[in-house]
């Protein structure tokens, strides 16, 4: 099992956050920054496989400040040796799928081949619908409307764009969103002729390339955050793509395990049981439970209640036919949240083995709302004390 890491990142504590405004207060984000370093650098030298950062605009609450997580990516990557660097992930029906793929491959060249690539569809709708404005789409709950059919018309088109733009010397494309490149470009430049391609006979633009391309071949490795529709997961499987599920009861969880091998499978892609797939949680290793289940209340079920409930990331958590929400006792029992003493998070990661096999853990860091050395103190009782039974 590999581990990564996953920040928000957010910026304050909860009494800044409650004081409202708190996602423009220059002094928060930059002790943020200082704290990621800090976490990071030694995230690296622990041996946790990478670090991974969100999308999300406009968050003066202070909840999820990552305006450009390949950025973040670089910041990392600069600073460490070995540690991979991605995105978890971009939303790609908000932005432009050529700008997309020329940041991921200067991030792969900056970090040494180090970077690895996630998108995701977009479920909130302040800005998801403000910067998706120029294709008409919105934000998506995953409901089978006829918005929901719409994202993922364009997130699945934009995807096809990305990959064709790393591994094509030069292409071009013609989908409802996009026309590459335009019709009629003259492009009569006689450098292009000799020293590059695609211009016609009449000097008509026919092809485009990104330049630099990826520096891992053909590309580099692919997730999705974080899924837990039936239909991702299998395109998922048709695209090699690894998804990272969200917190599921065990049910759910197996069922969509047997939908990614059967779509695999399918692809012409045998693989065992659980390959390929990973796991959220979230993470806080103290030494004691109860210690860590104060410090799990001051974040993860803080964050979780006050701005993650309200857009239904609770709603597959539940066993079927079981009445929710689950009380902190039952995530912590189950193993849909990693809060404990080492040897109680042992067991708690122990019961998701003995479920079904986990292939990747993504653990959730709630940077700021935790002092940096109560997270880098879980980060290395994690390494030290719970994962050596797992490997």
């Amino acid at each position: 099992m590999k581990v990564g890491l996953f920040y928000l990142p957010s910026a304050g504590t909860r009494a800044e956050i409650e004081r409202g405004m708190v996602g423009q207060n220059d002094e928060a984000y930059q002790r943020m920054l200082a704290d990621l370093s800090d976490q990071v650098r030694l995230a690296d030298e622990l041996g946790y496989d990478s670090v991974a950062f969100t999308e999300h605009h406009f968050h003066i609450e202070g909840f999820e400040i990552s305006n450009n997580p390949v950025l973040l990516d670089l910041y990392v990557a600069m600073q460490t040796r070995r540690i991979r660097v991605g995105q978890l992930g971009i939303v790609l029906p908000a932005s432009s799928p050529l700008r997309v793929a020329e940041d991921i491959a200067m991030l792969d060249h900056m970090s040494g081949g180090r970077a690895f690539a996630g998108f995701a569809r977009g479920y909130q709708r302040r800005w998801v619908d403000t910067l998706a404005q120029p294709y008409r789409v919105g934000a998506t709950l995953s409901d089978e409307s006829e918005v929901d059919r719409l994202n993922r018309e364009a997130f699945e088109e934009f995807y096809q764009i990305v990959k064709l733009a790393w591994t094509r010397e030069t292409f071009s494309f013609r989908g409802r969103f996009w026309t590459i490149p335009p019709e009629g470009v003259p492009w009569e430049i006689a450098a292009t002729r000799q020293w590059g391609r695609g211009v016609d006979e009449h000097g008509r633009l026919t092809e485009i390339g990104i330049a630099p391309r990826p520096l891992q071949k053909p590309h580099p490795p692919l997730m999705q955050p974080f899924a837990f529709s039936e239909s991702t997961i299998r395109w998922c499987a048709r695209e090699g793509i690894m998804p990272i599920l969200s917190p599921v009861d065990v049910s759910l969880r197996l069922h969509l395990y047997h939908a990614y091998q059967d779509e695999a499978r399918a692809a012409g892609r045998d693989l065992a049981f659980g390959e390929g797939l990973g796991l959220l949680r979230d993470l806080v290793v103290a030494p004691t439970d109860e210690e860590a289940r104060e410090l799990h209340a001051k974040s993860g079920a803080f964050v979780g209640g006050a701005w993650f409930r309200p857009f239904g990331f609770d709603r597959g958590l539940t066993a079927p036919g079981e009445a929710g929400p689950l009380t902190a006792a039952q995530l912590y029992e189950r193993g849909l949240a990693l809060v404990g003493s080492p040897e109680t998070v042992t067991k708690q990661l122990d019961l998701l083995f003995k479920q079904a096999p986990v292939d990747y853990l993504v653990a959730w860091q709630y940077i700021s709302l935790l002092p940096n050395e109560v997270l880098k103190r879980s980060l290395e009782l994690f390494a030290t004390k719970v994962l050596p039974h797992f490997q």
